[in-house]
């Protein structure tokens, strides 16, 4: 199994600095630096997605991040307070999911999961996660 080829243009295309392992039967892609809003304890944090067989039928679900992000404030972003080890570092796991038919097989992939994952850090940074 490897990245769809729409998901590594887009990604070269847009210049992400990114790594893509397998690891237990899974795609993983490591978003490196990821830029983060103002408003969170760090300013870029290495983001992983981890890819089920069956994507980009299957929808990726949740993320995690090394850091881990936290609030400035110290009020605790909900669904984020389990660690987990992943490709030998331990990483802050962001639990999010799409709804029933909210990812469409055929049209939605890492662009559009990025846009998720974008907004809920802008959510987390505003106080309005989860």
């Amino acid at each position: 199994m490897s990245l769809p080829e729409i998901d590594n243009h887009f990604l070269s295309e847009r210049n992400i600095p990114h790594d893509v392992v397998l690891d237990a039967g899974m795609v993983c892609v490591i978003l490196l630096g990821w830029a983060l809003p103002e408003g969170l304890n760090v300013p870029q944090t290495d983001v992983l997605i981890r890819l089920a067989a069956g994507y980009p039928d299957v929808a990726p679900d949740m993320w995690w991040c090394d850091p881990g992000v936290q609030r400035l404030d110290g009020v605790a972003i909900p669904a984020t307070q389990v660690i987990e080890p992943h490709l030998g570092q331990t990483w802050q796991r962001w639990s999010r999911h799409f709804t029933q038919g909210q990812w469409k097989s055929g049209i939605d992939g890492l662009e559009s999961y990025l846009t998720l994952i974008r907004a809920e850090f802008l959510l987390a940074a505003k106080g309005r996660a989860a």
